[in-house]
């Protein structure tokens, strides 16, 4: 790719972009949110048409002219989106085959479907019934759907787009170990990733993107299986054009006269699937929260971390079947969510697309949502008070945009989760309930994301931190809990925590839920202890 330069409505998202990939490597494109990584992909992969954009590209010395994604399939370039695109009512063999289909004379071949299905499944590592519905596969097994879909297309070049975003480390692994089987066969793979551990893992050659133009381009390593020769610290250099001296940022205490006094007390908490109302999705479980402190919840793809918090918040997910919340120490119930707003509770989602953000809608009317009651004036929306505090949090949160008045499905995946903490910021709770918020972030919005957990929790805020990343709990949190199938399987404390001891209690077979007796507050960890 050569000279590629891309605009929306006047405003460069990449200019005079290149970019080389030799057959048979793992070539990462990594940069912060809003670098152009995404589009870069979108224009290889003919998402893009020919002549949307300036520059050319060249796929085996041929000139890629794709006038959509079609076209570039036949010509063997598959993208997978963050997103995946797979129908959760077809079965594993009916989205693979989705588009392009095993038919004769019209008539799809059920027999030859389920038969290739089973091949290509073999091949990336599933042993899953192709006749199975997808919808109840978990996430890891999804991604990996994807890429049997992508196979079936004769793939050479294979995009990935953050692939292990929303994946556990074990689905992880497997996902990347099969991205290395892939080069052995001479496919070419192309992998967008903020996680730099991975990059240095699996890829051969990176090339590093800020604001829409090429940085450089970095050998990782000189041959497959060959130790990594790029530290971490070079990569983020080029990413961010500085250097970061800590990976999290320093954080101040609070000393209020209320420190140490718990915010958020939850206990016996049980909740049942909203489906299958016989399974409990959360059994017992029992935690505490103390103003000025943050407070980590670890736990493997479903233990049932997502499942309290929502349950938690105005119980919007299950049906509650037992277990007391307590509020600045008295019991509450929080049958909706508005009440669980107004008692000083926030959540911001690990879903953002789905739960958390009004794609359609713009960033000022998204972010004061939550407080539209704080910018009213006798019942009606003060729209100047409405795009000053939009206005203000895009300064401070440095959220990307022209202006408040872009709607937010075009922002990056970083700014958009900034757009959800601003929400929530406006509407300045007692408690925040941060689910994942650092998923699918560059490296320098993460770190401005954690100072702002950091900069929350000095002002006597109370906030439980979910988490799959255990490297950022351990840095951040002042305690960790961690869950499984449903159940709080342990309590450590920042010194006795660890990601190893922290693994440990996530894979345990968990207790039977404690009694529920009256919640007994330990004394708040000093430095010194």
């Amino acid at each position: 790719m050569r000279g590629i330069t891309k605009t929306f409505g006047g405003v460069t998202a990449l200019d005079d972009v290149r970019l080389t990939v030799r057959a048979g490597e793992i070539h990462a494109v990594c940069g912060e949110n809003g670098a152009g990584k995404s589009t870069l992909m979108k224009i290889l992969s003919g998402v893009y048409p020919h002549g949307s954009y300036a520059g050319e590209s060249r796929f085996d010395g041929v000139r890629c002219a794709f006038r959509d994604i079609r076209a570039g399939e036949r010509r063997g370039i598959v993208i997978v989106h963050q997103e995946l695109a797979l129908v959760p009512c077809l079965s594993v063999a009916e989205n693979i085959f989705l588009g392009n289909e095993r038919a004769r004379r019209g008539i799809v071949g059920r027999y030859e479907t389920l038969r290739q299905a089973s091949v290509l499944l073999e091949r990336v590592g599933l042993t899953e019934d192709p006749r199975a519905r997808v919808a109840g596969l978990g996430v890891g097994k999804q991604q990996l759907v994807e890429i049997a879909k992508a196979l079936a297309k004769d793939v050479r070049l294979l995009i990935l787009d953050e692939p292990t975003a929303a994946l556990d480390d074990t689905d992880s692994d497997h996902l990347l170990d099969l991205v290395c089987r892939l080069r052995d066969q001479g496919v070419a793979c192309v992998l967008i990733s903020h996680k730099l551990g991975e990059i240095r893992r699996v890829a051969d050659t990176v090339t590093v993107l800020r604001d829409g133009r090429t940085v450089e381009t970095l050998t990782v390593r000189e041959r497959p299986g060959a130790p990594p020769a790029v530290p971490e610290e070079r990569i983020i250099r080029a990413m961010v054009g500085r250097d970061l001296d800590r990976r999290f940022p320093p954080r101040a205490r609070y000393t209020g006269p209320d420190a140490g006094e718990a915010a958020l007390a939850v206990r016996g908490w049980t909740v049942h699937h909203p489906v299958d109302q016989r399974r409990k999705v959360v059994d017992g479980a029992s935690l505490h929260v103390r103003r000025g402190e943050i407070v980590g919840l670890a736990g493997l793809v479903g233990a049932g971390r997502t499942e309290l918090a929502m349950s938690v918040f105005g119980r919007s997910y299950g049906r509650y079947a037992g277990g007391t919340v307590c509020l600045g120490g008295r019991p509450v119930v929080l049958r909706t969510v508005p009440q669980a707003v107004a008692r000083g509770l926030a959540y911001v989602t690990e879903d953002r697309k789905t739960y958390g953000l009004n794609l359609l809608d713009t960033v000022h009317r998204n972010i004061s949502l939550a407080a539209l009651d704080r910018l009213a004036r006798r019942g009606v929306v003060d729209r100047h008070a409405e795009r000053r505090a939009a206005e203000d949090f895009r300064t401070s949160l440095g959220i990307r945009t022209r202006t408040v008045f872009e709607r937010v499905g075009r922002l990056s995946g970083g700014n958009q989760q900034k757009v959800v903490l601003g929400r929530w910021l406006l509407a300045d709770p007692d408690v925040l309930i941060l689910d994942e918020p650092t998923r699918g972030v560059d490296v320098g919005a993460k770190y401005e994301i954690h100072a702002l957990i950091g900069q929350l929790a000095a002002r006597g805020k109370a906030v439980l931190l979910i988490s799959s990343e255990l490297p950022e709990l351990l840095g951040l949190c002042d305690r960790c809990y961690t869950m499984a199938a449903g159940r709080v399987t342990g309590e450590l404390t920042r010194a006795q925590a660890s990601q190893e001891a922290l693994m440990r209690l996530m894979t345990v077979e968990p207790p039977l839920p404690a009694s529920r007796e009256p919640l007994a507050i330990r004394p708040f960890p000093t430095d010194e202890s």
